[in-house]
């Protein structure tokens, strides 16, 4: 085969930096201690964060954190410990992507299509190429056809310089031309079904946040434990949603009903962690 298919080593500068499971607790506790998801700050907290951190033995991470670009301190209070969650701290926190962004972008009405043939010797960079489009959350109507509604253009970059194979690779913008229509393509390149159970479940996990003041550590472990069950929920749903743009989204879709639940569950119990720390000194 001529042209080259592996596309993971050409996007693996845009992937957002692993991080420890506590220091991806931080920072979604960061994220929702404020009062909307923006680019919260926390001066305003921080002395209940020093002490929370403490106990939680997280406070060793700021530095970490501050290198890899997920907290920056505030210049305008060199002499302060005023952190902020940088743009790509916000972004890791929500679990890679911003929904309310994916889903209100624009679409031109072209899908953009992957086909390939790629030979059983060469079954690992048909395995990479496969993983490389499901990571990427690219539909697919059969194993070697996947299909997206977004520009190619990062995977055009990749190519560049590669020897041109059509029989082994080939990259198309199409609009259907025989009756289907846009929700018959989304329904049977993404499995939805599987989708809307992933956000029900989701939806469940929100309903059983812990109420009332946190008073106890007793209860604040509780609290830490549902604040960790929400968290996997929540990721095992969005990464397997390709948060496509509103207008082909199914009319069931449950993604946008448990976002917007998810904002408004996640300020409550930021609330209530103020509390806490507040309560505990």
């Amino acid at each position: 085969m001529g042209q080259k298919t592996d596309f993971t080593k050409g996007a693996e500068s845009d992937r957002v930096a692993a991080v420890q499971p506590r220091t991806e607790e931080f920072l979604n506790f960061l994220l929702w201690s404020s009062e909307k998801l923006a680019r919260p700050t926390f001066r305003n907290l921080t002395e209940s964060y020093e002490s929370w951190a403490f106990r939680n033995r997280l406070y060793r991470q700021v530095d970490a954190l501050e290198g890899q670009q997920l907290l920056e301190r505030d210049s305008r209070a060199p002499d302060d410990r005023v952190y902020r969650l940088t743009w790509q701290g916000r972004l890791h926190a929500l679990g890679g992507r911003d929904p309310q962004a994916r889903w209100s972008r624009e679409w031109d009405g072209l899908w953009r299509l992957i086909l390939f043939d790629v030979p059983t010797a060469q079954n690992s960079h048909r395995t990479r190429l496969r993983r490389y489009l499901r990571d990427k959350c690219f539909g697919y109507l059969q194993n070697s056809v996947w299909i997206t509604p977004d520009s190619l253009e990062e995977e055009r970059r990749i190519l560049v310089g590669g020897k041109i194979n059509v029989e082994s690779l080939i990259l198309l913008e199409a609009r259907p031309c025989a009756g289907e229509s846009d929700a018959e393509i989304v329904g049977g390149a993404w499995d939805f079904g599987r989708i809307n159970r992933r956000y029900a479940r989701h939806l469940k996990v929100l309903g059983e946040r812990p109420g009332g003041t946190l008073r106890t550590e007793a209860a604040a472990k509780v609290f830490q434990q549902w604040a960790t069950a929400e968290r996997e929920a929540w990721l095992d749903a969005v990464t397997n949603d390709p948060l496509l743009p509103a207008r082909i989204l199914p009319s069931d879709y449950l993604g946008q009903r448990a976002w917007r639940r998810r904002v408004e569950v996640l300020q409550q119990a930021g609330r209530q962690l103020r509390t806490y720390n507040s309560q505990s000194g």
